[in-house]
C-alpha cells in the first residue's frame, strides 16, 4: 500500500464514522477559544472546561484581561498546569490583542504567533477551528496516531504537519486535525493502544508490526 492510498482510506473511515469530529474545548467566540488553547497545554480539555468559564466570566474580552493583573488571572487558573506562565501568557496576549490586532484575534498563523503563549500549535488551531483554514496542528496525540498509522514517519511536529497536509485535501484538513487528535486520546492511547476496539487496524503499520504479540 503506497502512503497515498494508506491516506485515502484512513480518510475514508474517519469521514463514514467520525463525520462531524470538533474540538472537545468549549468557546463562544474566538477569543474565548484562544484564551482555552492556551491553558490547555499539558493540560485535559476537561479541565479547561471546568476553569475557563469562571475566567471569562470575569474578563470575557481581550480589554477586561488586558487590565487585569497577573496575579489576578492566576486565582481562576490555579488548577490548571503551570498556571504562573499560563497567568502571563493570557494577560500579554490580551494586551497585544488590543494594541495590535484592535482587539479582535487575527486571522493568520504568522500573526497569530506574535502573540505571547501561542506557538505554531496553538495559531494553527485557531486557524482551522475558527477560520476553516487548511492549517493542520499536531499536538502529541495527532503526532502519536498518524505515526502509528503510517500517515507519517517525522521527528518532529513540524516535519509532520508538512507531511500530513501533503497528502490530505485542503478542505479536509480543519477536521481531519480533529480526527487524529481524537483518535490519539480515546484509541491509539501512548501506553496501550487499543488496537481491539480500533477500526483502522486493517490499514495501521503499527498493529501490523504488534498484532502476534
Amino acid at each position: 500500500m503506497t502512503r497515498k492510498e494508506r491516506f485515502e482510506r484512513i480518510i475514508a473511515w474517519f469521514q463514514e464514522h467520525h463525520p462531524e469530529a470538533a474540538t472537545e474545548l468549549h468557546y463562544d467566540n474566538p477569543f474565548h477559544l484562544l484564551v482555552a488553547v492556551i491553558l490547555s497545554a499539558q493540560c485535559t480539555d476537561k479541565r479547561v472546561n471546568l476553569i475557563a468559564p469562571e475566567l471569562l466570566q470575569r474578563y470575557p474580552t481581550p480589554e477586561k484581561m488586558a487590565q487585569a493583573t497577573q496575579e489576578e488571572i492566576l486565582e481562576y487558573i490555579k488548577s490548571c498546569s503551570y498556571p504562573n506562565s499560563k497567568a502571563r501568557y493570557l494577560k500579554g496576549m490580551a494586551r497585544r490583542l488590543v494594541e495590535q490586532f484592535g482587539g479582535k484575534v487575527p486571522d493568520s498563523v504568522s500573526d497569530l504567533q506574535k502573540l505571547p503563549g501561542v506557538g505554531r500549535k496553538t495559531a494553527n488551531v485557531i486557524a482551522s477551528v475558527i477560520f476553516n483554514q487548511p492549517a493542520m496542528a499536531v499536538d502529541t496525540h495527532v503526532f502519536r496516531a498518524s505515526s502509528r498509522l503510517g500517515l507519517t514517519n517525522a521527528k518532529t511536529p513540524e516535519e509532520a504537519e508538512r507531511q500530513l497536509v501533503q497528502y490530505i485535501p485542503d478542505d479536509l484538513i480543519p477536521i481531519a486535525h480533529h480526527w487524529l487528535i481524537l483518535h490519539g486520546r480515546y484509541v491509539c492511547l501512548a501506553r496501550k493502544p487499543r488496537c481491539e476496539a480500533c477500526g483502522l487496524k486493517e490499514f495501521c503499520k503499527y498493529y501490523k508490526n504488534h498484532e502476534n504479540e
